[in-house]
């Protein structure tokens, strides 16, 4: 399920973009993935938790990460950080 906590790190031509679920702008453009998944999991984090999604370059979604304290319905079994 998807709320307005949600954030996306997708490509487009201006670089890396950080995007709310349903926004047609973006909040913020970064040179790099790592840099625009860093300030998505922060801005998730200010709002008080929620999803992460991140798409590889050709559009596809490879990550969800859940920052806390947001409800993840399904925890990962690994244990990446």
């Amino acid at each position: 399920m998807s709320d307005k906590r949600d954030i996306h790190v997708v490509k487009n031509p201006d670089g890396w973009v950080v995007k709310g679920l349903g926004s047609k702008r973006a909040s913020s453009v970064h040179s790099t993935q790592k840099e625009a998944e860093g300030r998505a999991k922060e801005v998730v984090s200010n709002l008080g938790g929620g999803e992460v999604r991140i798409q590889n370059r050709q559009g596809k979604w490879r990550d969800s990460d859940t920052v806390a304290p947001g409800n993840d319905p399904f925890p990962p079994h690994d244990k990446k950080h």
